[in-house]
């Protein structure tokens, strides 16, 4: 065979082995737990995305959430020592520090127990890939919650059902070493209109509207999270102003952060914080992350 030969021959293979790769797809991920305390479920190639530095606040600067904050952190921290505890759904108003109480939780109880507690996000539209990464992390030797924010489901999406499963359904079940925390602004997870369309249009109401319903009674705890009043408010912003040091006269930081409040259609905790953020902008003060 000629050398021409030879050479075209060996591009046709490295065609060919391109093209082959392409059909695979990605090939899978090596995972490393020992990378960050937080990760992010990416499935396209089974990996966990390290954080190396979570977007998280203290723990002891939420407020207004007091007893919800108390019951999610006994609950984690029965998790962590290897102990029952329960899928928790944290539902209710927007801005009052449901995701935040998560992740703050977490960085408490594992700091306190020294536990190898680890925290997966995962998006809301890879729901549907949750088996996968349940079958990898039954085997990691580590105590997971998987996190979803802003979980909720429109007309005709069935990755509901994969949630369901992933929950307490199945052969399986949930593997031991996993919980599942997801927040969400309805308790049911899906818009009220659909499940009165549900109810109206089935030959059998009631067995519709359980089949949606269902997927809420596979968290053992819900969590109801409500708008606060003034002087919660102003306690978030006290504690935001103390922590960081921003030093403001009192009456005109409260006067200040009423009319913040009242630009921006109501008071929470997302609202405080808005609030902090301009203010140490403002007084030149930089805000450190935890």
């Amino acid at each position: 065979m000629s050398m021409e030969a030879t050479a075209e021959l060996l591009m046709e293979v490295r065609r060919l082995a391109d093209a082959l790769e392409r059909l695979a797809g990605p090939a899978p991920a090596v995972n490393d737990w020992n990378a960050a305390d937080c990760f992010v479920w990416a499935p396209a190639n089974r990996y966990l995305q390290p954080v190396a530095r979570p977007n998280r606040v203290a723990l002891r600067l939420i407020r207004g959430v007091d007893h919800v904050r108390d019951i999610l952190h006994e609950n984690t921290l029965r998790f962590a020592e290897g102990f029952e505890a329960n899928n928790v759904l944290l539902w209710g108003a927007r801005g009052m520090g449901k995701s935040s109480l998560v992740k703050a939780v977490h960085a408490d109880v594992k700091a306190s127990t020294g536990a190898s507690l680890k925290l997966v996000e995962v998006h809301r539209e890879d729901i549907s890939t949750l088996p996968a990464l349940l079958d990898l992390l039954k085997a990691s030797g580590h105590r997971v919650i998987v996190f979803c924010d802003d979980l909720s489901f429109d007309h005709d999406d069935t990755a509901y059902k994969s949630l369901k499963a992933a929950l307490d359904g199945g052969i399986e079940g949930r593997p031991d070493n996993v919980l599942f925390y997801a927040t969400s602004n309805r308790r049911h997870l899906l818009p009220r209109h659909m499940l009165e369309n549900e109810q109206s249009t089935a030959i059998n109401p009631s067995e519709a509207v359980e089949e949606k319903v269902s997927l809420s009674d596979r968290f053992g705890l819900w969590l109801g999270f409500h708008k606060c009043n003034q002087d919660d408010y102003l306690a978030m912003i006290d504690g935001y102003a103390d922590h960081f040091a921003l030093d403001l006269d009192r009456a005109q930081l409260h006067h200040e952060a009423l009319e913040w409040a009242t630009t921006r259609g109501g008071r929470s905790g997302r609202v405080a914080w808005q609030y902090i953020q301009d203010l140490a902008g403002r007084l030149r003060k930089p805000l450190p992350r935890s």
